[in-house]
């Protein structure tokens, strides 16, 4: 099993890799410019020993002062030039940090769009906040800064390894002798380094799942009285990644100084052996100022060093941001069109939506058998047709499969077996973006957005007339309570419809799904969670809405399904009952009994309340 664990991670390595570069394709110049400054900074370092050596040996030994001035106005001009070289270089590299992870998120983002709804009911929020925040962050700042140490550190080690050969190749084997040792130790310790730093970047997805479940269900755990639970939760999660984090910086700890003990060792054998033969004034010896540059170039070739281990621990742990941004980029929808569907339809779904193939809305369930990836079935050889234009009702208990009937209409799942005809036709022939546009969703909890109760109705489509908008909201009743608003359709709603009560951001949510003239509406429990006023509005403004439309309502409360075509009673998956509600309440079956129940309990309230 660790075998196979470590032949993925070095498939994985190359491959993720080239997808990361991939998006630095684009400012290739950029990132060329970016290479060549590094490696010029490199050169003018590697310089520097050199004038020291020319300093001792020429002017300070021989006393020939007069040399002085011309070697101060050419070093002079070698730092200008190096302090103008880094200024364009940081230019360089922070437009390289703010493009990259840019591009990466958007590349991020637009894949989101296109995954089906069951990818976002196994997903948790912070899971994708952890990859498109501090994972596209991490991703920016390795492939500009640490891009920029790694060839600098890379040039610096070159060059003076040259200088070095060409000053006294002796003294230079001596340096040289300790690359094997570097590898190896760069080689046990990068594999520990990146699976530390691949476990912490799974805990820090957790603990960003953790706040956001803190903070949204801050309501539900207070009046649980759980706090101590989550709290228990979250600290278990914390120190996890606590745990690994140590164990990462532990290791990255001894990585560096075990780097600066070989390049302490190397320049001690520098003065030791370039000492001796100084001494000795043979013919072979090397002079005062040459060996001052052999020992600046000893401790130049292990700054670098240095550097090159920070970077390869910033690499491994980038590793781990890598492979999850990327996992995201690349992972492939479930539902999804076809390319013959894209070849057939794409021209005509950018076109005007009058283009579009016609939707009557019947729809057709064949021996349809439905179950998650991992479950049983949750529908077996269903059979069920839905006339265009018919209002269905869809009741029953809890886990009896009502929302899952849904979903498969609606197509935010498929069918495991069996098909689903859409005007006669199987609407996985047909482009997803042609089922949406014809769909109109009701929520049970309404999502607003930020921004204005105008914003929220023309949600994505800003070039509605503001006549259309005022004609949605009077349809649904909504315009009423709009216009009495502090700044009527301008009024801010807050963050998720904070401002709001429930039934209006119901009814602003239900005007927002009119406005797009929808075939086919959804109203899933749309009036469980309002009060009986709000109920009536929503009751009449359907009335008018769903006329001529399919329209399918899972309804909670049953007095909102009394003009209804046609009930659906499911448990199990099985339809038990269907009729219009006389004919179900004359049956007395479950149907019945699930309607005396409920109107015994109303009555029951009523009392209570008087």
């Amino acid at each position: 099993m660790q075998l196979q664990e470590q032949e993925y991670s070095k498939r994985l390595d190359l491959k993720v890799w080239r997808r990361l570069f991939s998006f630095v394709m684009p400012y290739r110049r950029l990132l060329l410019t970016l290479i060549l400054q590094m490696v010029f900074i490199g050169m003018l370092e590697a310089v520097i020993p050199l004038f020291s050596r020319y300093a001792i040996d020429q002017i300070a030994l021989t006393g020939q002062t007069q040399r002085l001035i011309p070697f101060a106005v050419v070093a002079l001009a070698a730092i200008t030039l190096q302090a103008v070289n880094i200024r364009f270089m940081i230019l360089t590299a922070g437009k390289i940090e703010c493009h990259v992870p840019y591009d990466i998120r958007n590349k991020a983002f637009e894949r989101l769009q296109a995954m089906p709804l069951a990818y976002y009911d196994q997903t948790p929020v912070g899971w994708l906040m952890a990859r498109l925040t501090s994972d596209c962050r991490r991703l920016g700042q390795t492939l500009s800064w640490n891009i920029v140490d790694l060839f600098w550190s890379l040039s610096m080690m070159v060059l003076a390894a040259v200088f070095m050969l060409i000053l006294n190749v002796r003294l230079a084997l001596l340096v040289l002798l300790t690359v094997p040792f570097l590898a190896l130790i760069s080689f046990y310790f990068q594999k520990r380094i990146l699976f530390n730093f691949r476990k912490v970047r799974k805990f820090n997805s957790h603990i960003t799942a953790g706040f956001n479940e803190g903070i949204t269900g801050a309501r539900t755990i207070k009046t649980l009285a759980i706090e101590n639970t989550m709290q228990d939760e979250f600290q278990k999660t914390t120190s996890d990644m606590r745990s690994f984090s140590v164990r990462a910086a532990t290791i990255s700890a001894l990585y560096t100084p075990l780097i600066l003990l070989l390049g302490a060792l190397a320049t001690g054998l520098i003065i030791w052996r370039g000492g001796l033969r100084l001494e000795t004034g043979l013919a072979d010896s090397i002079g005062y100022g040459t060996l001052v540059a052999f020992i600046s170039y000893a401790v130049q070739f292990f700054e670098p060093v240095k550097q090159f281990a920070r970077v390869f621990t910033e690499l491994n742990y980038s590793q781990a941001s890598a492979e999850r941004v990327m996992s995201l980029i690349d992972m492939e929808a479930d539902i999804r069109d076809t390319d013959d569907i894209e070849r057939t339809y794409g021209d005509m779904l950018h076109s005007n939506r009058a283009q579009w193939p016609d939707f009557q809305g019947e729809i057709e369930f064949q021996d349809v058998t439905f179950r998650y990836k991992e479950g049983e079935n949750i529908l077996e050889h269903f059979n069920l047709t839905i006339r265009a234009g018919e209002k269905l009702a869809i009741v029953g208990e809890t886990g009896s499969g009502k929302t899952t009937l849904v979903n498969l209409a609606c197509r935010f799942y498929e069918p495991t077996e069996g098909r689903i005809l859409v005007d006669g036709i199987d609407y996985r022939e047909r482009p997803l973006l042609w089922m949406y546009a014809n769909l109109g969703y009701v929520l049970q909890e309404p999502h607003l957005f930020s921004g204005s109760v105008r914003d929220n109705i023309t949600y994505g489509r800003s070039h509605i007339p503001f006549e259309d908008i005022e004609k949605a909201a009077r349809i649904v009743n909504a315009h009423d309570f709009i216009i009495e608003l502090e700044q009527g359709y301008d009024t801010d709603v807050g963050e998720r419809g904070s401002r709001l009560s429930t039934g209006q951001k119901q009814l602003i949510s239900f005007a927002r799904a009119i406005l797009s003239d929808p075939g086919m509406f959804v109203l899933d429990e749309a009036t469980s969670s309002v009060d009986t006023g709000t109920e009536n509005l929503i009751q009449q403004a359907m009335k008018q809405a769903l006329k001529g439309r399919t329209s399918l309502i899972i309804a909670h409360r049953l007095s909102t399904i009394r003009s209804a075509d046609r009930i659906l009673v499911i448990d199990k998956g099985k339809i038990i009952e269907e009729g219009d509600q006389k004919e179900l309440l004359r049956q007395k079956g479950h149907y019945w009994r699930l309607y005396t129940s409920q109107f015994l309990e109303e009555q029951a309230h009523q009392l209570q309340t008087n």
